[in-house]
Protein backbone atom coordinates (compact mmCIF):
# COMPACT_ATOMS: atom_id res chain seq x y z
CA UNK A 1 0.00 0.00 0.00
CA UNK A 2 2.87 2.62 -1.32
CA UNK A 3 3.36 4.90 -4.46
CA UNK A 4 4.60 3.14 -6.99
CA UNK A 5 7.84 2.47 -8.50
CA UNK A 6 8.62 5.17 -11.11
CA UNK A 7 9.97 4.22 -14.61
CA UNK A 8 13.24 3.76 -14.05
CA UNK A 9 13.82 3.88 -10.66
CA UNK A 10 14.14 0.92 -8.37
CA UNK A 11 12.97 0.06 -4.87
CA UNK A 12 14.53 -2.39 -2.56
CA UNK A 13 11.96 -4.74 -0.10
CA UNK A 14 13.15 -6.67 3.41
CA UNK A 15 11.39 -9.79 3.90
CA UNK A 16 11.21 -11.41 6.79
CA UNK A 17 9.96 -14.86 6.85
CA UNK A 18 8.27 -16.10 9.61
CA UNK A 19 6.83 -19.38 10.03
CA UNK A 20 8.46 -21.85 11.28
CA UNK A 21 8.42 -25.04 9.20
CA UNK A 22 6.16 -23.81 6.90
CA UNK A 23 7.58 -24.94 3.24
CA UNK A 24 5.18 -23.39 0.69
CA UNK A 25 4.64 -21.10 -1.94
CA UNK A 26 3.73 -17.51 -1.93
CA UNK A 27 3.50 -15.12 -4.98
CA UNK A 28 4.80 -11.88 -5.99
CA UNK A 29 2.92 -9.51 -8.06
CA UNK A 30 2.57 -5.45 -8.81
CA UNK A 31 -0.32 -3.82 -7.75
CA UNK A 32 -0.48 -1.05 -9.96
CA UNK A 33 -3.31 -0.83 -12.02
CA UNK A 34 -3.56 -4.28 -14.41
CA UNK A 35 0.18 -4.27 -13.98
CA UNK A 36 0.36 -7.48 -12.17
CA UNK A 37 -1.10 -9.00 -15.72
CA UNK A 38 2.45 -9.83 -16.75
CA UNK A 39 4.13 -8.54 -13.76
CA UNK A 40 4.34 -11.92 -11.46
CA UNK A 41 6.44 -14.55 -9.61
CA UNK A 42 6.34 -17.13 -7.19
CA UNK A 43 8.88 -16.93 -3.96
CA UNK A 44 9.54 -20.91 -2.90
CA UNK A 45 9.79 -21.57 1.00
CA UNK A 46 11.32 -24.60 1.71
CA UNK A 47 11.86 -25.71 5.13
CA UNK A 48 14.25 -24.96 7.69
CA UNK A 49 17.42 -26.43 8.31
CA UNK A 50 16.62 -29.61 10.68
CA UNK A 51 12.96 -29.36 9.81
CA UNK A 52 11.18 -31.70 7.20
CA UNK A 53 8.12 -32.18 5.56
CA UNK A 54 4.95 -33.13 6.69
CA UNK A 55 5.09 -35.37 4.32
CA UNK A 56 7.38 -37.71 1.92
CA UNK A 57 9.99 -35.27 0.48
CA UNK A 58 9.08 -35.08 -3.16
CA UNK A 59 11.77 -36.02 -6.45
CA UNK A 60 11.51 -32.31 -7.64
CA UNK A 61 9.14 -29.15 -6.91
CA UNK A 62 7.80 -26.83 -9.87
CA UNK A 63 5.98 -23.71 -10.22
CA UNK A 64 2.76 -23.58 -12.11
CA UNK A 65 1.35 -20.36 -13.00
CA UNK A 66 -2.64 -19.70 -14.54
CA UNK A 67 -2.49 -16.52 -15.79
CA UNK A 68 -4.21 -14.87 -18.96
CA UNK A 69 -3.14 -12.91 -21.81
CA UNK A 70 -4.56 -10.35 -23.92
CA UNK A 71 -3.55 -9.27 -27.66
CA UNK A 72 -4.17 -5.15 -26.57
CA UNK A 73 -2.19 -2.99 -24.43
CA UNK A 74 -4.25 -4.01 -20.58
CA UNK A 75 -3.88 -0.41 -19.48
CA UNK A 76 -5.52 0.85 -22.45
CA UNK A 77 -7.73 -1.41 -22.53
CA UNK A 78 -8.40 -0.54 -18.98
CA UNK A 79 -8.39 2.72 -19.74
CA UNK A 80 -11.30 2.11 -22.49
CA UNK A 81 -13.28 0.65 -19.80
CA UNK A 82 -12.91 3.43 -17.28
CA UNK A 83 -13.69 5.60 -20.00
CA UNK A 84 -17.00 4.02 -21.31
CA UNK A 85 -18.20 2.81 -18.04
CA UNK A 86 -18.37 -0.60 -19.79
CA UNK A 87 -17.37 -4.04 -19.06
CA UNK A 88 -13.24 -5.04 -18.83
CA UNK A 89 -12.65 -6.90 -22.29
CA UNK A 90 -11.65 -10.65 -21.42
CA UNK A 91 -8.70 -12.08 -21.80
CA UNK A 92 -7.62 -13.44 -25.14
CA UNK A 93 -6.65 -16.20 -23.81
CA UNK A 94 -5.54 -18.30 -20.46
CA UNK A 95 -2.02 -19.49 -19.77
CA UNK A 96 -0.46 -22.10 -17.86
CA UNK A 97 3.05 -20.87 -17.24
CA UNK A 98 2.57 -18.19 -19.90
CA UNK A 99 1.41 -20.04 -22.63
CA UNK A 100 -2.08 -21.16 -23.80
CA UNK A 101 -1.36 -24.32 -24.80
CA UNK A 102 -1.57 -25.77 -28.37
CA UNK A 103 -5.81 -25.89 -28.64
CA UNK A 104 -4.25 -21.75 -30.01
CA UNK A 105 -2.21 -21.86 -33.16
CA UNK A 106 0.53 -19.22 -31.22
CA UNK A 107 1.36 -21.67 -28.61
CA UNK A 108 1.97 -25.18 -30.53
CA UNK A 109 5.87 -24.43 -30.36
CA UNK A 110 5.93 -23.12 -26.37
CA UNK A 111 3.54 -25.04 -24.90
CA UNK A 112 4.61 -26.00 -21.48
CA UNK A 113 6.03 -29.51 -21.14
CA UNK A 114 6.55 -31.21 -17.39
CA UNK A 115 9.18 -34.00 -18.12
CA UNK A 116 8.52 -36.84 -15.27
CA UNK A 117 9.62 -39.92 -14.36
CA UNK A 118 7.91 -42.91 -13.62
CA UNK A 119 7.38 -43.23 -9.83
CA UNK A 120 8.59 -40.18 -8.50
CA UNK A 121 6.38 -37.85 -6.70
CA UNK A 122 6.43 -33.89 -7.76
CA UNK A 123 5.71 -30.82 -6.11
CA UNK A 124 3.39 -28.80 -7.98
CA UNK A 125 3.47 -25.05 -6.34
CA UNK A 126 0.08 -23.79 -7.89
CA UNK A 127 0.01 -20.22 -8.16
CA UNK A 128 -3.40 -18.19 -9.95
CA UNK A 129 -2.31 -15.25 -11.16
CA UNK A 130 -5.51 -14.48 -13.22
CA UNK A 131 -6.64 -11.03 -13.10
CA UNK A 132 -10.62 -12.03 -13.21
CA UNK A 133 -10.82 -15.82 -13.84
CA UNK A 134 -11.10 -18.72 -11.17
CA UNK A 135 -9.57 -21.81 -12.69
CA UNK A 136 -10.19 -25.77 -11.47
CA UNK A 137 -6.70 -27.39 -12.80
CA UNK A 138 -6.36 -31.01 -13.31
CA UNK A 139 -3.91 -33.61 -14.34
CA UNK A 140 -5.38 -35.95 -17.01
CA UNK A 141 -4.89 -39.87 -15.97
CA UNK A 142 -3.81 -38.79 -12.48
CA UNK A 143 -4.68 -37.56 -8.74
CA UNK A 144 -3.98 -34.61 -6.83
CA UNK A 145 -2.96 -34.67 -3.61
CA UNK A 146 -3.52 -31.23 -1.38
CA UNK A 147 -1.05 -30.57 0.93
CA UNK A 148 -1.33 -27.09 1.54
CA UNK A 149 -2.68 -23.25 0.40
CA UNK A 150 -1.42 -19.99 0.92
CA UNK A 151 1.81 -20.80 2.48
CA UNK A 152 -0.14 -22.82 5.16
CA UNK A 153 -0.25 -26.62 5.63
CA UNK A 154 -3.36 -28.69 5.52
CA UNK A 155 -4.54 -32.14 6.49
CA UNK A 156 -3.90 -33.98 2.82
CA UNK A 157 -6.91 -34.70 0.42
CA UNK A 158 -6.52 -36.36 -2.92
CA UNK A 159 -8.71 -35.14 -5.68
CA UNK A 160 -9.05 -35.54 -9.08
CA UNK A 161 -9.03 -31.96 -9.68
CA UNK A 162 -7.75 -28.66 -7.41
CA UNK A 163 -10.20 -25.09 -7.39
CA UNK A 164 -7.78 -22.27 -7.27
CA UNK A 165 -8.99 -18.45 -7.09
CA UNK A 166 -7.66 -15.57 -8.41
CA UNK A 167 -4.61 -14.42 -6.24
CA UNK A 168 -4.47 -18.12 -3.84
CA UNK A 169 -1.69 -20.74 -4.42
CA UNK A 170 -1.90 -23.97 -3.38
CA UNK A 171 0.59 -27.03 -3.13
CA UNK A 172 0.02 -30.37 -4.38
CA UNK A 173 1.96 -33.31 -4.61
CA UNK A 174 1.54 -35.33 -8.56
CA UNK A 175 2.49 -39.15 -8.18
CA UNK A 176 3.83 -40.22 -11.46
CA UNK A 177 2.25 -43.22 -11.80
CA UNK A 178 1.22 -43.47 -15.01
CA UNK A 179 -2.46 -44.67 -14.76
CA UNK A 180 -2.53 -45.45 -18.71
CA UNK A 181 0.80 -47.59 -19.51
CA UNK A 182 -0.16 -46.92 -22.94
CA UNK A 183 0.39 -43.32 -23.06
CA UNK A 184 3.56 -41.36 -22.35
CA UNK A 185 1.77 -38.08 -22.68
CA UNK A 186 -0.84 -36.35 -20.36
CA UNK A 187 -2.47 -33.25 -20.73
CA UNK A 188 -2.50 -30.59 -17.95
CA UNK A 189 -5.52 -28.22 -18.26
CA UNK A 190 -6.83 -25.26 -16.53
CA UNK A 191 -10.54 -23.79 -17.21
CA UNK A 192 -12.19 -20.96 -15.62
CA UNK A 193 -15.48 -21.16 -13.91
CA UNK A 194 -18.26 -19.16 -14.87
CA UNK A 195 -20.78 -18.07 -12.31
CA UNK A 196 -22.66 -14.73 -13.53
CA UNK A 197 -23.92 -15.37 -17.11
CA UNK A 198 -24.20 -11.47 -17.51
CA UNK A 199 -20.04 -11.09 -17.40
CA UNK A 200 -18.06 -11.44 -19.94
CA UNK A 201 -15.37 -14.28 -19.39
CA UNK A 202 -12.73 -15.74 -21.77
CA UNK A 203 -13.36 -19.35 -21.08
CA UNK A 204 -11.15 -20.80 -23.11
CA UNK A 205 -8.80 -24.10 -21.88
CA UNK A 206 -5.61 -23.41 -21.41
CA UNK A 207 -3.08 -26.86 -22.37
CA UNK A 208 0.41 -28.02 -20.87
CA UNK A 209 1.70 -31.02 -21.22
CA UNK A 210 2.91 -33.89 -18.78
CA UNK A 211 5.27 -36.45 -20.10
CA UNK A 212 7.56 -39.20 -19.36
CA UNK A 213 10.68 -39.22 -20.41
CA UNK A 214 11.27 -42.77 -19.00
CA UNK A 215 8.67 -44.08 -20.96
CA UNK A 216 9.06 -46.29 -23.97
CA UNK A 217 6.87 -45.81 -26.96
CA UNK A 218 3.86 -47.41 -27.00
CA UNK A 219 4.81 -50.72 -28.97
CA UNK A 220 4.74 -54.51 -28.98
CA UNK A 221 6.92 -55.85 -26.20
CA UNK A 222 10.53 -55.94 -26.51
CA UNK A 223 12.21 -58.37 -29.28
CA UNK A 224 14.99 -60.84 -28.51
CA UNK A 225 16.58 -63.22 -30.29
CA UNK A 226 16.20 -66.38 -30.05
CA UNK A 227 19.87 -66.61 -28.51
CA UNK A 228 19.94 -70.60 -29.08
CA UNK A 229 22.45 -73.00 -29.80
CA UNK A 230 21.41 -73.69 -33.43
CA UNK A 231 20.29 -69.79 -33.99
CA UNK A 232 23.05 -67.70 -32.06
CA UNK A 233 23.27 -64.27 -31.04
CA UNK A 234 27.17 -63.33 -31.60
CA UNK A 235 27.12 -59.91 -30.31
CA UNK A 236 30.20 -58.02 -30.46
CA UNK A 237 31.30 -57.42 -27.08
CA UNK A 238 34.27 -55.35 -27.92
CA UNK A 239 33.83 -52.36 -29.90
CA UNK A 240 36.41 -50.66 -32.46
CA UNK A 241 34.59 -47.87 -33.70
CA UNK A 242 32.27 -45.94 -31.71
CA UNK A 243 29.72 -43.47 -33.29
CA UNK A 244 27.04 -41.05 -32.34
CA UNK A 245 24.84 -39.38 -35.36
CA UNK A 246 22.40 -36.95 -34.56
CA UNK A 247 19.35 -37.43 -36.84
CA UNK A 248 17.51 -34.02 -37.39
CA UNK A 249 15.38 -32.06 -40.03
CA UNK A 250 16.69 -28.61 -41.14
CA UNK A 251 16.60 -26.11 -43.75
CA UNK A 252 19.18 -25.01 -46.11
CA UNK A 253 19.90 -21.63 -46.95
CA UNK A 254 17.58 -20.62 -50.08
CA UNK A 255 20.18 -19.36 -52.84
CA UNK A 256 19.17 -15.74 -54.50
CA UNK A 257 17.61 -17.03 -57.74
CA UNK A 258 15.41 -19.59 -55.94
CA UNK A 259 11.92 -19.12 -54.59
CA UNK A 260 11.98 -21.45 -51.41
CA UNK A 261 8.66 -22.04 -49.56
CA UNK A 262 10.48 -23.75 -46.41
CA UNK A 263 10.45 -21.98 -43.14
CA UNK A 264 11.93 -18.21 -42.91
CA UNK A 265 12.48 -18.58 -46.69
CA UNK A 266 14.86 -21.62 -46.73
CA UNK A 267 14.74 -24.81 -48.13
CA UNK A 268 13.62 -27.98 -46.35
CA UNK A 269 15.99 -30.51 -45.76
CA UNK A 270 17.24 -33.42 -43.32
CA UNK A 271 20.77 -34.81 -42.10
CA UNK A 272 22.68 -37.00 -40.20
CA UNK A 273 25.56 -34.97 -37.74
CA UNK A 274 24.34 -31.75 -39.51
CA UNK A 275 25.78 -33.32 -42.91
CA UNK A 276 22.79 -33.54 -45.80
CA UNK A 277 24.44 -36.16 -48.28
CA UNK A 278 24.83 -34.86 -51.65
CA UNK A 279 26.38 -37.70 -53.99
CA UNK A 280 29.22 -36.53 -56.30
CA UNK A 281 28.21 -34.53 -59.49
CA UNK A 282 31.41 -35.43 -61.34
CA UNK A 283 31.83 -39.09 -60.93
CA UNK A 284 29.99 -42.09 -59.14
CA UNK A 285 30.89 -43.74 -55.51
CA UNK A 286 31.01 -46.75 -57.23
CA UNK A 287 33.21 -46.25 -59.67
CA UNK A 288 35.93 -44.43 -57.87
CA UNK A 289 35.91 -46.90 -55.15
CA UNK A 290 36.37 -49.79 -58.17
CA UNK A 291 39.63 -47.86 -59.27
CA UNK A 292 41.34 -46.06 -56.12
CA UNK A 293 40.59 -48.67 -53.25
CA UNK A 294 44.29 -48.23 -52.48
CA UNK A 295 43.21 -44.58 -51.37
CA UNK A 296 42.27 -43.67 -47.94
CA UNK A 297 38.58 -42.54 -48.74
CA UNK A 298 38.49 -44.92 -51.96
CA UNK A 299 38.97 -42.45 -53.78
CA UNK A 300 35.95 -41.03 -53.46
CA UNK A 301 35.66 -36.97 -53.62
CA UNK A 302 34.60 -35.18 -50.25
CA UNK A 303 35.59 -35.54 -46.58
CA UNK A 304 35.32 -38.65 -44.18
CA UNK A 305 31.67 -38.71 -42.32
CA UNK A 306 31.98 -37.26 -38.69
CA UNK A 307 31.58 -39.94 -36.06
CA UNK A 308 30.08 -37.46 -33.76
CA UNK A 309 27.68 -34.08 -34.22
CA UNK A 310 29.78 -30.83 -35.03
CA UNK A 311 28.25 -29.28 -31.61
CA UNK A 312 27.04 -31.02 -28.89
CA UNK A 313 24.05 -29.95 -27.02
CA UNK A 314 20.37 -30.71 -25.39
CA UNK A 315 19.65 -32.48 -28.58
CA UNK A 316 16.21 -33.30 -27.54
CA UNK A 317 15.51 -29.77 -25.59
CA UNK A 318 12.30 -27.59 -26.20
CA UNK A 319 12.74 -24.30 -28.14
CA UNK A 320 16.05 -24.73 -29.98
CA UNK A 321 18.04 -21.75 -31.06
CA UNK A 322 17.06 -20.95 -34.51
CA UNK A 323 20.94 -21.54 -35.54
CA UNK A 324 20.42 -25.07 -35.10
CA UNK A 325 18.39 -25.42 -37.88
CA UNK A 326 21.00 -24.60 -40.38
CA UNK A 327 23.00 -27.78 -42.02
CA UNK A 328 24.41 -28.01 -45.47
CA UNK A 329 25.11 -30.58 -48.12
CA UNK A 330 28.22 -32.16 -48.71
CA UNK A 331 29.60 -35.65 -49.81
CA UNK A 332 30.62 -37.49 -46.64
CA UNK A 333 30.96 -40.92 -46.59
CA UNK A 334 32.18 -43.01 -43.31
CA UNK A 335 35.31 -45.57 -44.36
CA UNK A 336 35.93 -49.12 -42.35
CA UNK A 337 38.61 -51.68 -42.40
CA UNK A 338 37.46 -54.84 -42.74
CA UNK A 339 36.40 -56.39 -39.62
CA UNK A 340 35.73 -53.62 -37.80
CA UNK A 341 33.01 -53.84 -34.92
CA UNK A 342 30.90 -50.56 -35.53
CA UNK A 343 28.19 -49.72 -32.57
CA UNK A 344 26.37 -46.07 -33.55
CA UNK A 345 24.02 -44.86 -31.40
CA UNK A 346 21.58 -42.44 -33.53
CA UNK A 347 20.11 -39.78 -31.92
CA UNK A 348 16.72 -38.11 -32.33
CA UNK A 349 16.55 -33.98 -32.27
CA UNK A 350 14.34 -31.69 -31.16
CA UNK A 351 15.23 -28.90 -34.61
CA UNK A 352 11.99 -28.61 -36.37
CA UNK A 353 10.29 -31.20 -34.06
CA UNK A 354 10.86 -34.60 -32.63
CA UNK A 355 9.50 -37.24 -34.57
CA UNK A 356 10.63 -41.25 -34.97
CA UNK A 357 12.96 -42.12 -37.20
CA UNK A 358 13.21 -45.59 -39.16
CA UNK A 359 16.68 -46.30 -40.11
CA UNK A 360 17.90 -48.88 -42.89
CA UNK A 361 21.21 -50.25 -43.67
CA UNK A 362 22.15 -52.26 -46.60
CA UNK A 363 24.37 -54.62 -46.53
CA UNK A 364 23.77 -56.06 -43.13
CA UNK A 365 22.23 -56.89 -40.33
CA UNK A 366 23.06 -55.34 -36.58
CA UNK A 367 22.26 -56.19 -33.27
CA UNK A 368 19.75 -53.27 -31.88
CA UNK A 369 21.64 -53.62 -28.51
CA UNK A 370 19.62 -50.55 -27.21
CA UNK A 371 17.24 -48.08 -26.89
CA UNK A 372 15.90 -45.31 -24.49
CA UNK A 373 13.92 -41.84 -24.12
CA UNK A 374 15.67 -38.26 -24.47
CA UNK A 375 19.29 -37.82 -24.86
CA UNK A 376 21.97 -40.77 -24.87
CA UNK A 377 24.28 -40.66 -22.04
CA UNK A 378 27.77 -42.33 -22.78
CA UNK A 379 28.21 -43.23 -19.37
CA UNK A 380 24.94 -44.47 -17.84
CA UNK A 381 22.91 -46.06 -20.85
CA UNK A 382 25.41 -48.63 -22.04
CA UNK A 383 24.78 -50.36 -18.89
CA UNK A 384 21.18 -51.25 -19.71
CA UNK A 385 22.26 -52.20 -23.35
CA UNK A 386 20.59 -55.95 -24.01
CA UNK A 387 24.15 -57.79 -25.23
CA UNK A 388 22.68 -61.87 -24.75
CA UNK A 389 19.45 -61.26 -27.26
CA UNK A 390 19.03 -58.45 -28.94
CA UNK A 391 17.29 -58.49 -32.64
CA UNK A 392 19.15 -58.85 -35.08
CA UNK A 393 17.59 -56.00 -38.05
CA UNK A 394 18.36 -54.48 -41.05
CA UNK A 395 15.55 -51.52 -39.85
CA UNK A 396 14.94 -50.12 -37.23
CA UNK A 397 12.73 -47.37 -35.31
CA UNK A 398 14.87 -44.58 -33.61
CA UNK A 399 12.02 -43.46 -30.95
CA UNK A 400 10.90 -39.63 -30.84
CA UNK A 401 12.91 -37.39 -28.70
CA UNK A 402 15.04 -40.84 -28.27
CA UNK A 403 18.15 -42.71 -29.11
CA UNK A 404 18.91 -46.48 -30.57
CA UNK A 405 22.09 -47.71 -30.36
CA UNK A 406 22.53 -50.73 -33.05
CA UNK A 407 26.08 -53.21 -33.49
CA UNK A 408 27.45 -54.88 -36.22
CA UNK A 409 30.65 -56.29 -37.48
CA UNK A 410 31.89 -54.59 -41.16
CA UNK A 411 32.89 -57.70 -42.70
CA UNK A 412 30.87 -57.30 -46.10
CA UNK A 413 32.22 -56.58 -49.37
CA UNK A 414 29.37 -58.02 -50.83
CA UNK A 415 26.10 -57.14 -52.62
CA UNK A 416 23.66 -54.82 -52.40
CA UNK A 417 20.82 -53.54 -54.78
CA UNK A 418 21.20 -49.83 -53.76
CA UNK A 419 22.81 -47.51 -56.17
CA UNK A 420 24.89 -43.78 -55.78
CA UNK A 421 25.27 -42.18 -58.99
CA UNK A 422 26.33 -38.49 -60.02
CA UNK A 423 23.16 -36.68 -59.97
CA UNK A 424 22.84 -32.84 -61.35
CA UNK A 425 19.53 -32.56 -61.95
CA UNK A 426 19.12 -33.68 -58.25
CA UNK A 427 18.13 -31.14 -56.63
CA UNK A 428 16.61 -28.94 -59.09
CA UNK A 429 13.78 -30.86 -60.68
CA UNK A 430 11.89 -34.38 -59.81
CA UNK A 431 14.09 -35.32 -56.77
CA UNK A 432 13.85 -38.77 -58.35
CA UNK A 433 16.25 -41.54 -56.98
CA UNK A 434 16.19 -43.22 -60.12
CA UNK A 435 19.29 -41.02 -60.76
CA UNK A 436 20.84 -42.91 -58.70
CA UNK A 437 21.76 -45.13 -61.70
CA UNK A 438 24.80 -47.55 -60.77
CA UNK A 439 23.75 -51.04 -59.01
CA UNK A 440 25.44 -51.54 -56.64
CA UNK A 441 26.40 -55.17 -56.89
CA UNK A 442 29.74 -57.10 -55.55
CA UNK A 443 30.91 -53.95 -53.78
CA UNK A 444 31.67 -52.55 -50.49
CA UNK A 445 30.06 -49.55 -50.74
CA UNK A 446 26.53 -49.45 -48.83
CA UNK A 447 23.60 -46.98 -48.77
CA UNK A 448 22.57 -46.18 -45.09
CA UNK A 449 19.48 -44.26 -45.14
CA UNK A 450 16.15 -43.18 -43.48
CA UNK A 451 12.40 -44.98 -44.43
CA UNK A 452 10.72 -41.95 -44.95
CA UNK A 453 10.67 -40.86 -48.73
CA UNK A 454 10.77 -37.46 -48.13
CA UNK A 455 13.55 -37.72 -45.72
CA UNK A 456 15.37 -39.31 -48.49
CA UNK A 457 14.72 -36.57 -50.65
CA UNK A 458 15.78 -34.17 -48.38
CA UNK A 459 19.04 -36.31 -48.24
CA UNK A 460 18.95 -37.86 -44.64
CA UNK A 461 21.43 -40.45 -45.58
CA UNK A 462 24.97 -41.48 -45.47
CA UNK A 463 27.72 -44.36 -47.37
CA UNK A 464 29.72 -46.31 -45.53
CA UNK A 465 32.80 -47.76 -47.49
CA UNK A 466 34.03 -51.29 -46.32
CA UNK A 467 37.97 -51.44 -47.52
CA UNK A 468 39.33 -55.09 -48.34
CA UNK A 469 40.46 -57.61 -46.10
CA UNK A 470 42.79 -60.12 -46.29
CA UNK A 471 41.84 -63.11 -47.30
CA UNK A 472 40.06 -63.95 -50.89
CA UNK A 473 36.68 -63.86 -49.95
CA UNK A 474 36.85 -60.63 -47.91
CA UNK A 475 38.12 -58.59 -50.92
CA UNK A 476 35.44 -56.53 -53.37
CA UNK A 477 34.85 -58.63 -56.43
CA UNK A 478 35.46 -57.34 -59.97
CA UNK A 479 33.22 -55.15 -62.16
CA UNK A 480 30.75 -57.28 -63.74
CA UNK A 481 30.50 -57.43 -67.37
CA UNK A 482 28.06 -54.85 -68.43
CA UNK A 483 28.62 -52.91 -65.83
CA UNK A 484 25.44 -49.34 -66.67
CA UNK A 485 27.23 -46.09 -66.45
CA UNK A 486 25.55 -42.75 -64.97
Amino acid sequence: MQCPIQPGASFAYRIILRGGGHALVARAQAHSDFGRATVHGAIVIRPRRGSAYPFLKPHREIPIILGEWWKGDVRQLLADALHTGGEFQPSDANTINGQPGDLFPCSRDGTFTLSVEHGKTYTLRLINAALANEFFFGVAGHRLTVVGTDASYVKPFTVDHVFIAPGQTVTALLRADRALLRNTRYYMTARPLSTNPLVLLDNSTATAVLEYTDAAPPTAPRLRSLASATHPARVPRRVDERMLVTIAVNEIACAPDEHCQGPRGNRLAASLNNVSFEAPRDTNILGAYYHHRSRKAGGVPGAEFPSTPPLLFNFTADNLPPELRLTARGTRMKVLEYGTVVEVVLQDTAILGTESHPIHLHGFSFYVVGTGPGNFDGDRDPAGYNLVDPPYQNTVVVPRGGWTAIRFRATNPGASMAAVCPFSTYAKFQFSWLLFCVALLVVGVWFMHFHFELHMVWEMDTVLIVKDGNGAEEKMMPPPPGMPRC
